[in-house]
């Protein structure tokens, strides 16, 4: 098996266990609700909110990189420890999905089509981080039921 074939390996694997999201809103949209979450959804994937919207996605995953070493799998190729402005490159023009493995056991998907990011399997070290720089970039990060 080479090491593409190991890190989808490793990523099929990690999207299968339990999950938590980044989000632009704090809890999950209940199905009845009377608000607009496609519309608002919408609006925030439109230029200039989504360029925002993706700043503070690559900043706070810049300054989780101080942290914690990332291997990016992205459009067929895997990028060992990017650049700062790597990392932000992809994550500003992303067409496509992003993974994030942090030390090959927690994944880190950046969608070019969602309002949020989700994180795969991590632990409570890892969620406090995640909590605290979630919230310098007015995110929320909480679990799906």
């Amino acid at each position: 098996m080479n090491k593409t074939e190991e890190i989808i390996e490793k990523i099929e694997k990690l999207l299968k266990k339990p999950c938590w999201v980044i989000d632009i809103l704090p809890y999950q949209v209940p199905q009845e609700s009377a608000g607009q979450y496609f519309a608002v959804e919408e609006h925030y994937l439109k230029d200039p909110q989504n360029t925002r919207l993706r700043q503070c996605f690559a900043d706070l995953l810049l300054k989780l990189n101080c942290y914690y070493d990332f291997l990016v799998y992205h459009n067929d190729r895997i990028i060992e420890k990017p650049s700062p402005e790597q990392l932000e490159e992809m994550i500003l023009h992303n067409t496509d999905t992003i993974d994030i493995l942090l030390q090959e056991d927690v994944l880190i998907t950046v969608q070019r089509d969602d309002t949020y990011l989700t994180v795969y399997d991590p632990d409570e070290k890892l969620l406090k981080t995640l909590k605290q720089l979630s919230a310098a970039h007015g995110l929320f990060l909480w679990k799906p039921e």
